[in-house]
């Protein structure tokens, strides 16, 4: 999508051998050790024991979302640097918190989690969503010589299942052989903690049951000799030569994990039609509104960390590079009932205190400004002109960095609190308390209960959850 390089002399295709050599050396890689001084370390007491992470694919707008500024309507031949917000702000839950128009449902819960205004991403060299994506989701500026792993993995390999049955990591929405398929398939796995840790990918909720049941018309024994075949394969694959024995065994053991789901009564939990028509009304808005119910369910039984995505694919859903205003009245209704819904009915379950349900995106946008203050980033708006002459030109097409909104629900955080802000006027970057990726993972796996210096030994070296074990959490949020 982006033909920007990553730096000078650099293009997509280096990124992208680079990334897959950092593939190849977790296959070979040895299995990982807890690093010795993690006995030194005094790990967080948990506030949450489960997590949702609610990923807004493409570059969420935060004055069109979480942060309103000032509202003007389109009007062709407006100038495009009188363009703050292209929805008015409407009240919400909380006083002193206001979001935007589309939001109703999100409004009146916002009394029950707190808001960041205050995110902060890199330039990274060029503004890539390949490349900011797999920063937020690893919590590492690409490429690195070994794979790192999504944070779904760090908590699937330090805390382990909630339930011994239900993978520990769940991604649902994203399909993997779509546009930029295979960057989103360079964060989107367990890296060097091994196949066993990666997620279970769902990229169709309503088709999530058949992904939990043997094919049809396979009988008892035959999925019995069938898994006794597959396993046997595994170990005289010709492939073997290419792995570790680490990563050999976990491979192995990920398939264990699979056939013990597909042989339990808990893979219910993944089928949607089991569910009451009237709770499925609430979250039938898309693809990512039966994500939601489906997170819901599994988080019912036991699931660790998930992630729901309204996936990437270039020039699509957030990723607004044209038609903006048009394209975010849609994606508000598809994700505004759905979220507000899943908050309301795991705190009717009582499963909201223990579960931290968490909004974000990889950058925000701008109608005007790309990456941040001084940033050298190429424009990659599709209308460059001085002034909306049609309705298309009508939003925030340009990748912003330098001030972004997170809203976490649940899990600890502190009820109806705003944390940050950003200017009133652009550039609209952050002002008051800004929070790194490093610190905000810190935060996430503070409530979790996983020190965000806890480190594992790979190939002889260091390597943290957070990057050089110094992301630092955002106390203020606690409750």
């Amino acid at each position: 999508m982006n033909p920007l390089p990553l730096d000078p002399g650099h293009t997509r295709r280096d990124f992208l051998k680079k990334l897959s050599a950092g593939s190849m050396a977790a296959l070979m890689a040895r299995e990982p050790k807890l690093f010795a001084s993690n006995s030194e370390l005094v790990q967080p007491r948990p506030t949450a024991d489960a997590c949702i992470l609610l990923w807004m694919a493409g570059g969420m707008a935060a004055p069109d979302n979480f942060d309103p500024k000032r509202y003007l309507p389109y009007e062709k031949g407006r100038p495009m640097k009188d363009i703050l917000s292209t929805f008015p702000a409407i009240d919400t839950a909380v006083d002193h918190i206001k979001i935007c128009e589309g939001l109703e449902s999100i409004a009146q819960v916002m009394d029950r989690g707190s808001l960041i205004r205050s995110h902060v991403q890199p330039d990274l060299g060029s503004i890539l969503h390949s490349r900011h994506q797999y920063h937020w989701h690893t919590g590492y500026v690409p490429p690195q010589t070994v794979a790192c792993p999504h944070i779904g993995a760090w908590m699937s390999r330090v805390l382990g299942p909630r339930n011994p049955v239900l993978p520990a990591f769940i991604n649902i929405g994203q399909r993997l052989d779509s546009g930029e398929s295979e960057e989103i398939k360079a964060f989107t796995t367990a890296g060097f903690f091994g196949s066993e840790y990666g997620p279970m990918n769902l990229p169709y909720p309503e088709e999530a049951a058949q992904s939990v049941h043997p094919p049809a018309g396979m009988t008892a024994g035959r999925f019995e000799n069938r898994h006794k075949l597959y396993r046997k394969l595994v170990d005289q694959s010709p492939n073997r030569d290419f792995l570790s024995d680490y990563q050999r065994e976990s491979m192995v053991r990920s398939y264990e994990n699979a056939y013990r789901l597909l042989s339990s009564k808990d893979r219910d939990a993944f089928d949607l039609t089991l569910e009451p028509a009237e709770s499925t009304s609430k979250y039938d808005t898309s693809r990512f509104g039966r994500g939601c119910l489906l997170a819901r369910r599994l988080v019912e039984a036991g699931a660790r960390f998930i992630e729901v995505t309204t996936e990437y694919v270039p020039f699509l859903h957030w990723d607004t590079h044209g038609n903006g205003h048009e394209t975010l009245v849609r994606m508000h209704k598809e994700i505004d009932l759905p979220i507000a819904t899943l908050i309301r009915d795991l705190e009717v379950r009582g499963l909201l205190d223990r579960t931290l349900v968490v909004i974000a995106t990889e950058f925000s946008r701008d109608a005007m400004v790309e990456g941040t203050v001084g940033s050298s980033a190429g424009d990659q708006a599709a209308h460059k002109g001085d002034t909306m002459d049609q309705p298309a030109h009508y939003g925030l097409h340009r990748h912003f960095t330098g001030g972004c909104s997170v809203a976490m629900f649940g899990g600890g955080m502190k009820k109806g609190y705003l944390y940050g802000a950003t200017a009133p006027e652009r550039p609209c970057i952050a002002v008051e308390k800004p929070v790194s990726v490093s610190d905000l993972h810190a935060t996430i796996f503070t409530a979790m209960g996983i020190s965000p210096k806890t480190m594992f030994e790979v190939e002889n070296r260091p390597f943290y959850a957070t990057q050089d074990g110094k992301g630092v959490a955002v106390k203020d949020l606690f409750a």
